[in-house]
C-alpha cells in the first residue's frame, strides 16, 4: 500500500518545519494587516473551468469528480479563483479587502522536485486597490517572510499589458497574444528553440515569430531598451512598469527584484504585473512564491464587467520553501531540546522544559529509565542540537549542564543562562 504519486505524509521533524513556515507566514499576514478566509475545497466545475478562470494547462490539470446527484465538481486548483468568488458575491465588502488564506491545492501535473499533486498554498490579496502601492507591500510582505525564514530571496517581474504591447510591436495580434505569452513563460523550462518550435505551431505571422525568437535570444534586454526600439511612449503598460520600479527602488526592494520582460505567469487571468520569486543563489529551480494582478477576475465573476474591482495577490508554496529548507539544514527535529533527569531530579527537569516552551523553544523530557550513554546516543541519532541534564548536585545548586551535541561542550549555570544559550543558536 502507498500515497498516491504527488502526495506525501509528513511526520516528527518535516511537520515540524511546516508549522514553523506557515507559523513565520501567518505572522507576516497579521503584520500586514491580513484577516484570515478560508474557503471550499470542493468548487462548482463551471466556476474552476469559467473562461474567467485559469489558463488552458491548468484546466487540463484540474480534478473533476460528480456528486450523487449528478452535479459536476472540481478541487480548487488554487487560492484566487475562490477568493475572487468570495468577493464577487460579496458585493458589499469594505474596500480594500485583505486576506490571506492557508490551504490544500490539488493538479493532475507532472511530478517534480517543488511540484505536487497535493499541495499547500499560503495566499494574501488585496481587492480594490489600483496599485502600484498594493504589488510593493506585497513584495515587502515577501522579503520579510524569506528573511524570517533565513532565505535570501530574489524576484523575477514583469507587467503583463507591457508584455501585450511588446508583443504588439512586434506583429502579434491581440487574439493571439495570451497563446504566446503562455509559450513565452515556459522559455526556463523548454528552452529558445522549444519556445521557437511552439511559435511555429501557433501559425502567427513568420516575420512576428522570428522577431520573438530573436529577442529572447538576446542577453537581458533592458526595459527602456525594448521601449525605444518599439516606440511604446507612454503606453499604459510602460507607464505601470515604470511606477513600480520608482517604489520598488524607493523602499529598497530594487536590488533584490530582476524585471524580466518575457515572465508571463501561466494562468491567464492575470493582467498587470506579475512577480516570481526564487532562491537567491539558485540551489532551487523551483519558484517559492509567486503572484500578481488580477484587475478583470472579480467583476466578470459578479456578472458586472461595467465594474472593476482590482486585485492583486501573491501565493507561497509551503512545499517548495520546506523542500529548500530541508535540504539547506536537514532534520528538523534537531531544533528540539532534550531534557535528561539524572537521579530524583524528575520534577526539576519537568519545571526547566516548561521555562523553554514558555520562551517558544521544543523541549521533550526522556523518562531517565535508560542509562546516560545510551539516552545521549538516541539523541544525538536524532539530531539533536543540545541537551540539558539535570543532576541532583545541579538540582540542589539551582543549576543545570548543557551539553552542545555537535561540539561535545558543556556548561553549567543557571537555566536563564542556558535558555539565552539556545535562544541564540536557534536566532529567536
Amino acid at each position: 500500500m502507498q500515497n498516491v504519486k504527488g502526495t506525501f505524509d509528513f511526520r516528527a521533524g518535516e511537520q515540524v518545519l511546516r508549522n514553523r513556515i506557515r507559523a513565520v507566514l501567518e505572522r507576516q499576514f497579521a503584520l500586514y494587516d491580513f484577516e484570515p478566509l478560508e474557503t471550499p475545497i470542493l468548487n462548482e466545475q463551471s466556476l474552476l473551468a469559467s473562461k474567467y478562470a485559469g489558463g488552458e494547462e491548468i484546466m487540463q490539470e484540474m480534478y473533476r469528480l460528480s456528486d450523487q446527484g449528478g452535479r459536476n465538481l472540481g478541487l480548487r486548483y488554487d487560492l484566487t479563483v475562490p477568493f475572487a468568488k468570495v468577493v464577487a458575491i460579496h458585493p458589499g465588502l469594505e474596500m480594500p479587502f485583505k486576506r490571506y488564506e492557508i490551504g490544500k491545492v490539488f493538479r493532475d501535473g507532472p511530478v517534480k522536485r517543488g511540484r505536487l499533486r497535493e499541495f499547500t498554498q499560503c495566499d494574501a490579496d488585496v481587492a480594490g486597490t489600483e496599485g502600484p502601492e498594493a504589488e510593493t507591500e506585497l513584495l515587502q510582505l515577501a522579503s520579510d517572510a524569506f528573511g524570517a525564514l533565513g532565505i535570501d530571496a530574489a524576484v523575477r517581474w514583469n507587467n503583463r499589458r507591457f508584455l501585450g504591447e511588446l508583443l504588439a510591436g512586434l506583429g502579434v495580434g491581440e487574439e493571439a497574444a495570451a497563446s504566446v505569452m503562455l509559450t513565452l513563460d515556459k522559455l526556463d523550462k523548454i528552452g529558445v528553440d522549444g519556445v521557437a518550435a511552439e511559435l511555429g505551431d501557433k501559425k502567427l505571422d513568420p516575420q512576428a515569430a522570428a522577431g520573438i525568437v530573436r529577442l529572447i535570444r538576446e542577453e537581458a534586454p533592458g526595459f527602456e531598451e525594448l521601449v525605444e526600439r518599439f516606440s511604446l511612449g507612454a503606453a499604459r503598460g510602460v507607464m505601470e512598469v515604470r511606477q513600480l520600479q520608482k517604489l520598488l527602488d524607493g523602499t529598497g526592494l530594487g536590488p533584490i527584484c530582476r524585471f524580466d520582460p518575457f515572465l508571463s505567469r501561466g494562468l491567464s487571468f492575470y493582467t498587470g504585473t506579475v512577480y516570481e520569486l526564487f532562491a537567491a543563489d539558485g540551489s532551487f529551480r523551483s519558484s517559492l512564491a509567486s503572484g500578481g494582478r488580477y484587475d478583470s477576475i472579480i467583476g466578470k465573476l459578479a456578472g458586472r464587467e461595467d465594474i472593476r474591482y482590482p486585485a492583486v495577490g501573491i501565493s507561497f508554496g509551503l512545499d517548495s520553501i520546506m523542500e529548500l529548507m530541508r535540504t539547506a539544514r536537514g532534520d528538523t527535529a534537531a531544533q528540539a531540546v532534550r531534557f535528561v533527569p539524572i537521579g530524583d531530579t524528575l520534577a526539576e527537569t519537568l519545571s526547566a522544559a516548561a521555562l523553554f516552551r514558555g520562551a517558544g523553544i521544543r523541549a521533550r523530557v526522556e523518562s531517565g529509565s535508560r542509562k546516560l550513554k545510551r539516552t545521549l546516543a538516541a539523541a544525538a541519532a536524532k539530531g539533536a542540537r543540545f541537551v540539558v541534564l539535570i543532576g541532583e548536585e545541579e538540582a540542589a545548586a539551582g543549576q543545570v549542564r548543557l551539553k552542545h551535541m555537535r561540539t561535545g561542550e558543556e556548561t553549567v549555570g543557571p537555566i536563564e543562562l542556558a535558555l539565552h544559550t539556545v535562544e541564540r543558536s536557534e536566532g529567536i
